[in-house]
């Protein structure tokens, strides 16, 4: 995946090609060449092209690793103060809130919509089968950080131990 610098840096040529373009096409309306108004299309395109490399080199795009977690999948999240992740139900515990430190810090992005709420709530889940034919769904733990601070020292991690006892436990040989 790119880096900031390597977009900061793709964001400086794209704008030198589009001044050369820009140079291009006023030299193309002060000689009247036939081809002046496509280049005023070149021209806007490259600017558009600069303002979204630009755009890329403000908001960081890589995701962040924490030893200890696994996969998870996003199951509910629409921008607001709620999200679900679905986890696998052989998942341990410790493995479930380096997992959920992890979900909280790929999912924040400060374009959240809280209404009155100043908090994200991350709930992780994963699917049980109690019965043969009947699968529930199971939340066993969650965690919360500020909507707006990106590098949030209080976020709190829950574990929901009573239902974690009801996962299915590993096979011993």
């Amino acid at each position: 995946m790119p880096t900031i610098a390597e977009f900061i840096t793709a964001t400086q040529w794209a704008a030198i090609l589009t001044l050369a373009c820009g140079i291009l096409t006023g030299l193309a309306f002060v000689f009247k060449w036939d081809i002046r108004f496509r280049l005023v299309g070149a021209t806007g395109f490259m600017g558009v092209l600069t303002a979204g490399l630009f755009a890329l080199t403000l908001v960081p795009i890589t995701r962040t690793s924490i030893p200890g977690a696994i996969r998870f999948s996003t199951v509910y999240d629409i921008s607001g103060p709620q999200a679900v992740i679905a986890v696998p139900p052989t998942i341990t515990e410790s493995e479930l809130d380096a997992t959920l430190r992890q979900a909280a810090s790929n999912l924040f992005t400060p374009g959240r919509l809280g209404k009155d709420e100043n908090q994200l709530t991350i709930r992780a889940r994963t699917i049980i089968h109690p019965e043969t034919g009947v699968s529930k769904p199971l939340y066993i733990g969650q965690i919360k950080r500020s909507l707006y601070n990106r590098n949030d020292e209080n976020m709190s991690v829950e574990i929901f131990r009573d239902k974690f006892a009801q996962l299915p436990q590993p096979e011993k040989s």
